[in-house]
C-alpha cells in the first residue's frame, strides 16, 4: 500500500469523496453532517492523504491543523473494493505518525452516531481514541460522536 500526499485533482479521488459526502447526508442530518467537499479540502490548514494498490485507488484521510499542538482527522474512507483489507487501520497509523512528527499533542475527530457509523468508531477506539465533548468549532448534538488521543 503506498499513500500519498495528494492534490485533490485525480478522477479516482473527487469520485471517492463526492460519494463519501452523499453516503454521509444519507446517514446524518444534513446540518449534522461535516464531511468536507473537495474545496475545502483543499483548505491550507488541510493535509490530504490517498491510499494506492499498485494504480488502484484504496482509501483517503486527511489531517486539519486546529492549532499548533492540535489536529483533526477528516474524510476517513475506503472505497467499497477494499473494506475489510485493513486501508482504514494503515491510514490511521500513517496519520497518527504524521501528527506525532508535526509535535501534536492531540488527535481528535467527529463522526456519526448512528449504527451506520459503529465500525469507524470500533476502528478509532482500538487506536486508543476516547469519546470526549465537542472540540474546535463543533457544538453538542444527538447525532455526532466526538474522540480525541494524547499523542
Amino acid at each position: 500500500m503506498r499513500i500519498e500526499v495528494d492534490d485533490l485533482t485525480g478522477p479516482q479521488v473527487i469520485g471517492l469523496l463526492e460519494a463519501h459526502v452523499t453516503e454521509m447526508l444519507a446517514n446524518s442530518p444534513e446540518d449534522s453532517m461535516h464531511a468536507l467537499d473537495v474545496a475545502a479540502l483543499r483548505k491550507p490548514e488541510i493535509t490530504f492523504w490517498s491510499a494506492w494498490d499498485g494504480g488502484e485507488l484504496a482509501g483517503c484521510g486527511a489531517i486539519k491543523e486546529l492549532d499548533p499542538a492540535h489536529g483533526e482527522i477528516k474524510s476517513m474512507r475506503t472505497t467499497a473494493a477494499y473494506r475489510g483489507r485493513g486501508v482504514a487501520s494503515q491510514l490511521l497509523r500513517h496519520i497518527l505518525a504524521e501528527a506525532g512528527a508535526r509535535g501534536y499533542r492531540r488527535l481528535s475527530l467527529e463522526t456519526g452516531s448512528s449504527e451506520f457509523y459503529r465500525p469507524a468508531v470500533r476502528l478509532y477506539e482500538r487506536y486508543g481514541f476516547e469519546h470526549c465533548g465537542p472540540f474546535a468549532d463543533y457544538a453538542e448534538d444527538p447525532h455526532s460522536v466526538f474522540m480525541t488521543r494524547a499523542l
